[in-house]
């Protein structure tokens, strides 16, 4: 086992309690589990999240719904992407949630639980049941993915309530820029979240209960208390980290979120490799691919288990630094596919430090004892010009899922 991610489930619970503590008992959380849930292992978050009380979860295709089910699953699970006419069968099977964004989805999914409910009825006669399948309207208000325009969603609605197969248990919206803290930002998830409402108001007024109202991702829970309904759906939060602008540094982020609003997570992965061997580099002589760095001095370098086919960034070439033993040694040369190589005698090091061959090198998520700044994969995501999402969900199967 030379890479492995490390998960620290207590961290996970104690970020749920965390959003329960802000959200408050009454409201409802979604945990979004697709991708791995975020590389993190979604059927273990998955089992996780409801030992802790969670209402349900979310996954991003059917696929990713089926393997839930198959590992034992039973909660609801909302399908946040739009699902191919083929998975209609597979979905109805598995008792999943699909959002629905426009009327020839929601007929060609009736079509066929109506289908289904005629065929029990035929075999099992008066003790069939008409089975209707759970779904959830979405609506677009900004973020031009998918969803229904405000203006359709009444229409919509009543499509759903007239299906015999159907049943709306849920109304949604995705914001776009609610981890922003810029005004204009500020000024646009509020018009979202007022153009969602009226088209909730007017659906309920209709006489149709819109069922379970969500809005709320991470962003939207830390700065925009008026989005949080009925049920929120922080993803990244959950996972440890506070959502950072692509256009901002995630420090500068960071420290205005804790000021406004603030609320603790902790990360769960600790991304950890071996040190397979120690050499002595000459001054002079470079290290790796393209020859990106050339030793000053006569050094040892440690050559790592891991490359960017485990989850380290290409990106963080000569840029990022590992923990060994506690503490931080600098990256040196090109991250390879299945390697990468630290300097191990900085500064005014003229010795070999107390490292040895097979040690445990710690490549995001540790604590290091010569470095007061962030070590984690928010930190890692801003030396390679990217978000905390893309860092953990690189990290590849072939670097073993520990759960602690």
């Amino acid at each position: 086992m030379h890479t492995k991610a490390v998960i620290h489930l207590e961290r996970f619970r104690e970020n749920i309690k965390a959003v329960k503590d802000r959200i408050g008992k009454d409201r409802l959380i979604c945990v979004p589990v697709k991708a791995n849930a975020y590389g993190h292992g979604a059927l273990q978050i998955a089992e996780e999240s409801i030992k802790a009380g969670v209402n349900c979860l979310g996954a991003a295709t059917v696929s990713e719904g089926i393997e839930l089910r198959k590992g034992g699953i039973k909660a609801p699970i909302l399908i946040f992407s739009q699902p191919h006419p083929d998975e209609i069968p597979e979905i109805i099977r598995e008792n999943l949630t699909p959002f629905i964004s426009d009327i020839d989805f929601a007929s060609a999914v009736d079509e066929q639980v109506t289908a289904a409910n005629k065929r029990f009825a035929e075999v099992l006669g008066n003790a069939a049941q008409n089975v209707k399948l759970s779904v959830h309207l979405k609506i677009d208000t900004g973020m031009k993915r998918v969803g229904c325009d405000a203006d359709d969603s009444l229409a919509l609605a009543r499509h759903i309530a007239s299906c015999q197969g159907l049943k709306l248990t849920g109304t949604a919206t995705h914001l776009a820029v609610s981890d922003s803290t810029e005004e204009r930002d500020i000024s646009y998830t509020k018009t979202q979240l007022e153009i969602f409402k009226k088209a909730v108001d007017a659906i309920r007024e209709s006489g149709i209960d819109p069922g379970i109202i969500h809005a709320a991702n991470s962003g939207a829970l830390i700065l925009h208390p008026d989005s949080w309904l009925d049920m929120v759906r922080p993803g990244i939060l959950l996972y440890g980290y506070k959502t950072a602008q692509e256009n901002k540094s995630p420090s500068d982020h960071y420290t205005y979120l804790e000021k406004y609003n603030p609320i603790s997570v902790k990360p769960l992965m600790e991304l950890k490799c071996i040190i397979t061997l120690i050499k002595k580099v000459k001054k002079g002589e470079s290290v790796s691919y393209g020859r990106t760095w050339t030793a000053e001095k006569d050094t040892f370098i440690a050559v790592l288990s891991a490359g960017y086919a485990d989850g380290l960034p290409r990106l963080a070439s000569n840029k990022w630094q590992v923990l060994i033993n506690s503490k931080t040694f600098p990256l040196v040369g090109r991250i390879t596919m299945d390697q990468c190589c630290v300097n191990l005698c900085t500064n005014d090091m003229k010795t070999l430090p107390d490292i040895n061959r097979w040690d445990e090198a710690v490549l995001f998520g540790g604590y290091a004892e010569n470095t007061t700044g962030r070590y984690d994969a928010a930190a890692l995501a801003e030396i390679a010009g990217t978000i905390p999402y893309e860092i953990t969900c690189n990290v590849s199967k072939r670097a073993v899922r520990e759960y602690v």
